[in-house]
């Protein structure tokens, strides 16, 4: 008899994720492009290959990944008719008072803290780039759950970029000061090192 509770791997789990998402039209890149658009204000040195690698870093994230495969496959359900009434019409018009899409999304946000959700609302609110592309109400399929989930990775890896910005800077102060505590030590002790030779040259021959 098959154990029905047999765990997936979580390699199984991010490529259906991954897929779901190139078949939904939505890349790395495009996530990445809006990452890097709320980022670049605070960070001038940002890359694009940096919001990338970011982008891909939240998308192994389990939280991200379920969520996307719920959202997703809802969406894909909706688009061929076969949720049931009224369910079908909500999702498929992406009602305005229809929330469970923003709560599934905030949900998986939550992992990286008040940035993320802070971002996130911006986002749900203003639609940058590839979510304004998946906007189900101007009628290219249905994409009510995909959207909110694409802000919600964007939301995450933007916050995981200011987290270690924050980090790196941090650091790099750190190593400043034992550089700076570093050449003062050296400074006293070249200094004595002058001075106890001085008062040798100084002490009276016998």
């Amino acid at each position: 008899m098959e154990d029905k509770r047999k765990l997936v791997h979580s390699r199984i789990v991010e490529k259906a994720t991954n897929e779901a998402l190139q078949r939904r039209g939505v890349t790395i890149e495009d996530i990445a492009e809006i990452v890097f658009e709320m980022q670049l204000p605070y960070n001038a040195d940002l890359s694009m290959d940096y919001c990338i690698e970011s982008v891909e870093s939240v998308l192994k994230k389990r939280e991200l990944q379920h969520a996307i495969l719920v959202g997703i496959e809802l969406d894909e359900l909706a688009e061929q008719g076969k949720l049931s009434a009224p369910l079908q019409q909500i999702v498929q018009s992406d009602e305005g008072l229809f929330g469970v899409d923003e709560t599934i999304a905030l949900g998986a946000v939550y992992t990286y803290g008040s940035i993320a959700v802070t971002t996130f609302g911006h986002l749900d609110k203003n639609k940058i780039g590839i979510i304004n592309e998946l906007d189900t109400k101007k009628g290219r399929g249905t994409h009510t759950f995909l959207d909110d989930l694409v802000a919600s990775v964007a939301a995450s890896a933007a916050s995981r970029i200011a987290h270690k910005s924050r980090d790196l800077a941090e650091a790099e102060a750190d190593n400043q000061q034992i550089i700076s505590d570093e050449s003062e030590i050296a400074k006293k002790e070249a200094e004595k090192i002058i001075t106890d030779e001085s008062e040798i040259k100084d002490e009276p021959k016998s």
